[in-house]
C-alpha cells in the first residue's frame, strides 16, 4: 500500500513539475512560433537581404502610436515607400521626447494583413534594443527590410499589393538606462534638424 501512495505522489509531482516547464516555457515557446511562422503580423530577422528581387511591387505604408505613458512624439518619415519584392528597403521613423526627463521606451511591431508575417523580413531595426531619449531629443530610428520573394508562391498572397508596418512605443519596465543617460555630459544619437 505504501509503494503505491509512493508512486501516486510521485507521479503528481513530476505532473505538477511538467505543468510549472511549460507555463515557463509557453512564452518564449509562443514567440518562436510566431517569428517562425509569421503568425499573428510576426516579421522575420535576416543578416542578409536576397540575392535576386522579382518582378512584383508593393505598397508598404507606415503606422506609429505611443502609449499614454510615454511623453514622446513618434512617426514615419514617410508614410508610405513602393517597393520591389526582394530588394532592401531602409525607411526612418522619427523620435522626440516631449518630456522633462530622459525616458526609455520600447517598441513592439507587426505588419498586417498579418499573413505577410512570414515574408516581411528585418535587416535592421531599433525594436531589437530599448531607446533612451533625453528631454527634448529628437532622432530617427532606421528600419532596413525586405519582402521575401518567396511570398510569391504563397497562393493566400495573390492580388496582395499593400502593407502596412506598425510600431507602438511603450515605457520600458526598467528606466535605469535613463538615468544612466541622464547623468552622462553629452548628445546621444544623432540629432534631426
Amino acid at each position: 500500500m505504501a509503494v503505491s501512495n509512493r508512486r501516486v505522489a510521485t507521479l503528481v509531482a513530476g505532473i505538477a513539475v511538467g505543468m510549472f516547464a511549460l507555463a515557463y516555457a509557453s512564452v518564449p515557446l509562443y514567440r518562436l512560433f510566431c517569428q517562425v511562422t509569421g503568425y499573428g503580423g510576426t516579421t522575420q530577422r535576416a543578416e542578409t537581404a536576397p540575392d535576386h528581387a522579382i518582378d512584383r511591387w508593393m505598397t508598404v505604408s507606415f503606422n506609429a502610436d505611443v502609449a499614454p505613458d510615454l511623453p514622446w512624439s513618434f512617426r514615419p518619415a514617410e508614410r508610405s515607400v513602393w517597393v520591389r519584392v526582394g530588394e532592401p528597403v531602409l525607411i526612418r521613423y522619427v523620435a522626440e521626447n516631449l518630456g522633462r526627463e530622459a525616458v526609455v521606451g520600447t517598441a513592439t511591431f507587426n505588419v498586417t494583413p498579418s499573413k505577410i508575417g512570414a515574408y516581411f523580413t528585418k535587416l535592421e531595426c531599433f525594436c531589437f534594443t530599448e531607446q533612451v531619449l533625453k528631454p527634448g531629443e529628437k532622432v530617427e530610428m532606421p528600419v532596413t527590410f525586405f519582402l521575401d520573394p518567396d511570398l510569391a508562391k504563397d497562393r493566400h498572397l495573390d492580388g496582395l499589393g499593400a502593407v502596412t508596418l506598425s510600431y507602438s512605443f511603450f515605457r520600458a519596465k526598467s528606466q535605469e538606462g535613463a538615468r544612466t543617460v541622464a547623468a552622462a555630459p553629452g548628445p546621444l544619437g544623432p540629432e534631426v534638424n
